[in-house]
């Protein structure tokens, strides 16, 4: 059956945008998340998830009827809805608002950035979602760090979303052209599973990842990583990761890139994190230490701390500006990239570097701090480490978030602990997709 038949497509007029990156429709009274469309746009929609019991829907955009006057044509060929649907295939995943200019993506994110703080936390409130780079560029070229899976026939791939099919990928314009000139995806992977690439912003010697097949015995691994390394040019450090003991070993060059940020050099470990926007890491260091330098938060002898803080991006200024009468406790839970900051502020005696759960140390080691800023991953910081949090009695909080969802629900939470959201700027770090980053500052009330 053809895959975009009558049977399994229906026409719909679009609703409002949706957190995720979808619109949303009603079939027949029921609820349909759609991928790839714009709000008010008429469409032909394939449903890709309709069991008869759902409480929903979800489809993608397959025909356009009656187009926004915000539609453009996708920048990325494999990820349009449109084009794969001439040839009855998935479009890839991880592009999925590339179908709309730039501004009206913009426009999408602050919609539901107001939506989700007011439906989460009561507030109502609008934010003007910030460029990062000008519109001239198109939004293209600006991850620093790709992950590909490999099928099941060598080539590069990644996914379609929501599903485990892995598709081949043939050119990747919103990786860096760092990435680009690798040429990674002309080559076969036989015997790897995972290909990743970092190509720090600064220029400094890019890093390849390889995961062999663990089925494979010592003596094929060996051979299938000899043969992947000879396709990666010279110069591009190599690592690879055990697929026994998940370490990461050096097999050309070293394990880890140099990253640099306002005059401030930081070594991240090839699977630890760092923003993949290139101008994602000053923007996010701008905003915190604007909010906080700005406000008067932070000053020379005062004890601050930087919670789920990676390698330190901003360990490092807040450990400059309270100086070394000051006290900055920097606190990451994943071991490697723990180390990382370790050997980033070697030396800095008062800088205290942390590994394990920010809860758990949170309740170990409580102490009065005069700042926070606070950097969880997508899933946030949840309501124990915001009560661990007010009861520390900081003066201020810089929540950095790229989740608006799980940032609105926690606001909801410091509000219940007698804080409010004093400030709150939102950036566009990733073109083409429905992701945002946002800055808040927390102050306790009056």
């Amino acid at each position: 059956m053809n895959p975009h038949s009558a049977e399994q497509t229906v026409t719909l007029t679009l609703g409002p945008v949706a957190h995720g990156g979808h619109t949303v429709a009603r079939h027949d009274a029921r609820v349909v998340f759609v991928r790839h469309g714009l709000p008010g746009e008429q469409v032909r929609v394939r449903l890709t998830e309709s069991a008869p019991d759902a409480r929903f829907w979800r489809g993608d955009v397959v025909e356009v009827l009656d187009a926004s006057p915000d539609r453009q044509d996708h920048p990325w060929r494999q990820a349009s809805a449109l084009e794969a649907a001439r040839t009855s295939a998935q479009p890839l995943g991880g592009a999925e608002f590339g179908h709309a200019t730039l501004p009206a993506q913009r426009r999408l994110k602050e919609a539901v950035l107001a939506e989700q703080l007011q439906r989460l936390a009561g507030l109502d409130r609008s934010t003007v979602v910030e460029a990062v780079e000008d519109d001239a560029g198109q939004g293209l070229h600006w991850r620093t760090r790709m992950a590909f899976a490999v099928t099941a026939d060598g080539r590069l791939g990644m996914h379609a979303h929501r599903s485990e099919e892995v598709l081949p990928v043939d050119s990747m314009p919103l990786a860096s052209e760092a990435i680009v000139d690798l040429g990674l995806w002309n080559h076969l992977w036989k015997g790897v599973t995972r290909v990743e690439v970092a190509a720090p912003a600064n220029g400094s010697q890019p890093l390849v990842i390889l995961w062999p097949e663990e089925a494979l015995g010592e003596k094929e691994q060996g051979r299938a990583l000899n043969r992947a390394v000879a396709q990666i040019p010279d110069g591009v450090s190599v690592a690879v990761m055990d697929p026994v003991s998940k370490q990461l070993l050096r097999w050309r060059g070293r394990s880890w890139v140099r990253e640099s940020v306002n005059g401030f050099e930081y070594r991240v470990t090839g699977e630890g994190f760092w923003q993949i926007h290139r101008r994602a890491p000053q923007t996010l260091m701008d905003a915190v230490t604007g909010f906080l330098g700005e406000g008067g938060f932070l000053r020379e002898g005062a004890s601050v701390a930087d919670l789920y803080a990676g390698a330190g991006l901003f360990t490092a200024p807040l450990a400059q500006a309270v100086g070394e009468n000051g006290a900055v406790l920097s606190v990451e839970g994943a071991p490697g990239t723990s180390r990382d900051a370790r050997k980033n502020f070697h030396g800095q005696r008062h800088v205290e570097i942390v590994q394990g759960k920010v809860e758990r140390v949170l309740r170990q080691r409580p102490r009065r701090l005069d700042a926070v800023v606070l950097d969880p991953p997508r899933a946030g910081a949840g309501r124990t480490v915001v009560q661990q949090l007010a009861e520390s009695g900081p003066r201020a909080i810089a929540y950095v978030s790229c989740d608006p969802a799980s940032f609105a629900r926690d606001v909801k939470f410091f509000e219940g602990e007698g804080w409010e959201l004093a400030g709150l700027r939102a950036f566009d770090l990733y073109p083409h997709t429905h992701h945002l980053e946002t800055v808040g500052l927390l102050l306790p009330k009056g």
